[in-house]
């Protein structure tokens, strides 16, 4: 076990798999198998082992922490000056795959397979010290057999995410996410209003930032949050205690003052009971009469009063287990509508530090029915993938008032390779991280003709157009 500080990987925790650029977000328990990039492995010997350790793949599945080999630096390396002579004939490699399963079979390592790989190239020595590293990095990725164990964070969950699944997020990219979070201004102790449709991997950023002071109130769509991003951040409970949920559906509602948190109606118990004791007294009236039918040997009668008691017992279990639903649904039903009054009583506060908006919607109805809810001198953000929908947002705010600052933009990202004499932007780069509108709240004055609030060129600019001759 290693020492040093940091948390350690613990049984039932939320960890993320790393090898090269690619992310798995698994949850850690015993004897269970997992397959990733075509391995499979269990994560046993990885408890009680500090995150981010580097772990090796062993016979039988098992996890062995890598240890670092030094390399020799002694040896100058043969290399070459020009790739221009090297033909990609597939005949360079001496090696067959039949030899190279042996080797696996073997249980020879991944590093001694891509040194074989290396000595029985014919073209390796001819290609130029770049190539050549080229060449190991690529066979190590695919023989090396070695995954990274690293704690869940915004930036490596919502790197996950936009790799392997960007439309369960609706291509929300990693660099947009944090500038929605810088805009909004979020930090420890506010209380925000955020309605998204990206799996929870917004809520899960607003609340890794508050680090679990404050209270955030989720506005969904549909019967119920969804919250699957969420549950990998690997949050304690007490951060979810200042969770609170609302539905988009009773938001006019509560604007309007006829929000009602009625349940709906269950049956009660009294008359489950009561059904239950009449067949019962049913029962209990047609046992009479047929023993008083049937005449029956000592033996068989105690048959019988053995089956009638089971059948009773059985009965009586029944019935605890149905009135034991009953009141587990009423509880569950209870506990949702004090919920639901809470959140309901948060925002009739109207009161809130700022809004995050990044949902599949059109934004407009949105951003104006929950903007009621935000205080003055308050940020609010809103993402789309697509342009159009925000800039019709836009023009309806400055009709509306109400809100400053406002600015539509769009985040551009591009990476480098950074590397001893060969850095360079690299070729491939996303082709667009979506739209952001934000701006800042302010009090909105009762009865302004919007018309006002259009956008007008300087008095003096009119003036000098209004002189100037025909």
């Amino acid at each position: 076990m290693e020492g040093g500080p940091g948390p350690r990987i613990r049984e039932g925790d939320c960890a993320v798999l790393k090898r090269g650029d690619v992310f798995k977000a698994v949850s850690v328990l015993r004897r269970r198998k997992i397959i990733f990039e075509k391995q499979w492995f269990y994560l046993d010997n990885a408890i009680g082992h500090i995150y981010g350790t580097t772990f090796e793949v062993t016979n039988g599945g098992n996890l062995q922490p890598k240890q670092e080999v030094e390399e020799t630096t002694t040896e100058t390396k043969e290399a070459g000056t020009d790739n221009r002579n090297i033909v990609d004939d597939g005949k360079s490699q001496k090696l067959t795959h039949d030899d190279i399963k042996a080797l696996k079979d073997k249980g020879i390592k991944g590093q001694e397979i891509v040194q074989q790989l290396i000595e029985n190239s014919t073209t390796f020595r001819d290609k130029t010290e770049f190539a050549q590293d080229k060449y190991i990095k690529k066979k190590k990725k695919k023989y090396e057999a070695i995954i990274t164990i690293v704690k869940p964070s915004t930036r490596i969950l919502s790197t996950m995410y936009y790799a392997r699944e960007p439309g369960k997020i609706n291509h929300l990219r990693y660099d947009t996410l944090a500038q929605m979070l810088t805009l909004g201004n979020i930090h420890a102790g506010t209380k925000m209003i955020v309605m998204e449709t990206c799996a929870g991997l917004v809520l899960g950023a607003v609340m890794e930032r508050m680090g679990g002071y404050g209270s955030i109130i989720q506005m969904y769509p549909g019967g119920g949050p969804v919250r699957a991003a969420t549950s990998c951040f690997g949050f304690p409970k007490a951060f979810f205690d200042n969770l609170h949920e609302f539905p988009l559906s009773k938001v006019q509602s509560l604007l309007c003052g006829t929000f009602s948190a009625e349940p709906e109606e269950i049956p009660l118990l009294e008359e489950e009971s009561n059904g239950l004791s009449e067949e019962k007294q049913q029962e209990t009236e047609e046992e009479p009469a047929a023993e008083t039918t049937m005449e029956m040997n000592p033996a068989e009668e105690q048959d019988t009063m053995d089956i009638g008691a089971e059948e009773v017992e059985f009965k009586e279990n029944k019935e605890k287990e149905n009135k034991e639903n009953v009141r587990e649904k009423q509880i569950k039903q209870w506990e949702r509508r004090k919920k639901l009054k809470e959140a309901a009583a948060l925002l009739r506060e109207k009161n809130a530090d700022g809004l995050i908006v990044a949902s599949k919607f059109h934004p407009t109805p949105l951003l104006l029915s929950l903007l009621e809810f935000v205080a003055p001198s308050r940020p609010f953000v809103v993402y789309c993938q697509y342009k159009e929908p925000l800039l019709d947002c836009y023009t309806k705010l400055r009709e509306r008032g109400g809100v400053i600052n406002l600015k539509l933009s769009e985040s551009w990202l591009r990476n480098y390779q950074v590397l001893p004499d060969r850095s360079h932007p690299k070729l491939t780069m996303s082709g667009g991280g979506g739209y952001l509108l934000s701006g800042i709240t302010v009090i909105l004055e009762q009865g302004r003709n919007p018309e006002v609030l259009k956008v007008e060129e300087p008095s003096s600019k009119r003036c000098k157009l209004q002189d100037l001759p025909c």
